[in-house]
């Protein structure tokens, strides 16, 4: 027996064509990255290119090739990244709300809902650039995300998954904030190479 109303998404709903919803730490790690590699990631691994090409024959040198390719991969997440935030329509989850805006389940929401065996789950609707299974963030464009959309407790939604059609029970939905893990530096990276490789290491006759 199913509380509240059942609905279903429509095969074009949610979305405005072009927008990137995103949260404030959403955005805030996307230039984070877009930071890093203009101006410590792509400066060293160019430094490497053109170390390399001083050493002869640059068809023959794997430092050079590999040089040259790392910053093709580093102009295209940069090209991305500078896309992806361009296009951010940023939603902070702990603006204040009124009426249904409050109540029901939009961008940045956190919901809880319980499936046909009763098994709960909490979620938060994110941005597709803040996806994090770990920490339960979904996309709101995902088949999930999309099934919650405009719900509110006491619904129940059809969740059409990969894996066959599923009836969800939603128990509550709130707002509050939205913890994005942070961008860090890659493990690997040229320029954490670099500042290594410059470290002093003591000896035991200094």
């Amino acid at each position: 027996m199913f509380k509240g109303s059942t609905r279903k998404p429509k095969p074009d709903e949610p979305g405005t064509p072009g927008k990137n919803y995103i949260t404030p730490g959403g955005l805030q790690r996307l230039q984070d990255e877009q930071r890093f590699l203009l101006a410590r990631e792509r400066p060293a691994v160019t430094e490497v290119v053109k170390w390399a090409a001083s050493n002869g024959d640059r068809s023959e040198n794997a430092d050079y090739q590999y040089g040259k390719r790392r910053l093709r991969q580093i102009d295209g997440r940069i090209r991305f990244l500078r896309k992806r935030i361009e296009a951010a329509e940023v939603v902070d989850p702990e603006t204040p709300r009124k009426g249904q805006a409050a109540t029901r389940a939009f961008f940045g929401a956190t919901v809880r809902y319980a499936n046909a065996a009763g098994v709960e789950r909490v979620v938060s609707i994110v941005g597709a650039d803040e996806v994090d299974l770990d920490r339960n963030h979904i996309s709101w464009v995902s088949p999930l995300g999309r099934a919650l959309l405009k719900s509110a407790a006491g619904d129940s939604v059809v969740l059409q998954a990969p894996g066959g059609t599923e009836y969800l029970d939603v128990l509550e939905v709130c707002y509050e904030r939205v913890s994005v893990e942070p961008f860090r530096e890659p493990l690997g990276s040229e320029s954490s190479s670099k500042r290594s490789s410059r470290r002093v290491i003591p000896t035991e006759e200094g």
